[in-house]
């Protein structure tokens, strides 16, 4: 493959990565905008994708968000390139306090007394995956699945975290389409014209380029005259007729 990594990441650089990236997150976020400024879709097409990203992430389905969003901006008839980006504003920086809102709103709302501390919520997250995964397991071994757990994370973290992010995540979603779509569409406007302006800059010079050509070729295809010129022959002097008068 051409861009074929030469040395093979481990796991933990991978997952080092995942929390910071090497070139830091002011690239990471640099080159997230500059993709979605290059998409060739209209700009009512990109902010619908860029929407449909942004309110994925404010979903619990960790691992589906690529999948979620590319469904969601499908229905949508937006761009799928752009809402797969756009789940980058879902990132450890942001999913605490992304998380944070919608377990508290969630439980509010389920009118459930004692929300999960910010602090708590990696931890439930950790040990639903460690036991669901045994659980999968178990079902090709002689061991016994154990189910209370999920059950009581899925009650007490799962469904408020789900039912807390609509919200939030509807609003954070609106924002980012009405700032997306007229950055975009300046963003091309300005393309378009520097695309224009060179265009009209290299036929100028193009033009020149071959006018300066045909002058030369015209140049080398009439040769200069080696001789002087000569002299204009004397004019023919004619004598005059004598006019036969009657005598």
């Amino acid at each position: 493959m051409v861009f074929k990594r030469r040395r093979k990441r481990s796991y933990s650089q991978i997952v080092a990565e995942g929390i910071y990236p090497r070139g830091g997150w002011k690239r990471a976020a640099y080159y997230v905008l500059y993709r979605l400024r290059r998409l060739p879709d209209p700009p009512h097409k990109i902010a619908r994708g860029v929407a449909a990203g942004v309110f994925v992430c404010f979903t619990p389905l960790f691992g589906l968000h690529f999948l979620l969003a590319a469904l969601l901006t499908r229905l949508m008839r937006g761009n799928i390139l752009a809402s797969i980006l756009a789940t980058f504003f879902g990132n450890p920086l942001t999913f605490p306090f992304i998380a944070a809102i919608s377990v508290d709103l969630g439980s509010w709302i389920l009118g459930q007394e004692q929300a999960f501390h910010l602090s708590s919520l990696a931890a439930a997250f950790t040990d639903a995956f460690r036991e669901l995964w045994f659980n999968l397991a178990a079902l090709f071994s002689e061991d016994a699945a154990r189910w209370g757990n999920l059950r009581h994370f899925f009650h007490r973290v799962f469904l408020p975290y789900l039912i807390g992010g609509i919200g939030p995540g509807l609003l954070t979603a609106a924002l980012a389409y009405m700032i997306t779509r007229p950055v975009i569409a300046a963003y091309q406007r300005n393309r378009i014209r520097r695309l224009k302006n060179r265009y009209e800059k290299r036929r100028r010079e193009a033009t020149i380029r071959s006018g300066a050509r045909a002058k030369r070729a015209y140049s080398a295809s009439v040769p200069e005259s080696s001789t002087e010129p000569t002299e204009a022959s004397p004019c023919r002097q004619t004598a005059p007729r004598a006019s036969s008068g009657s005598g």
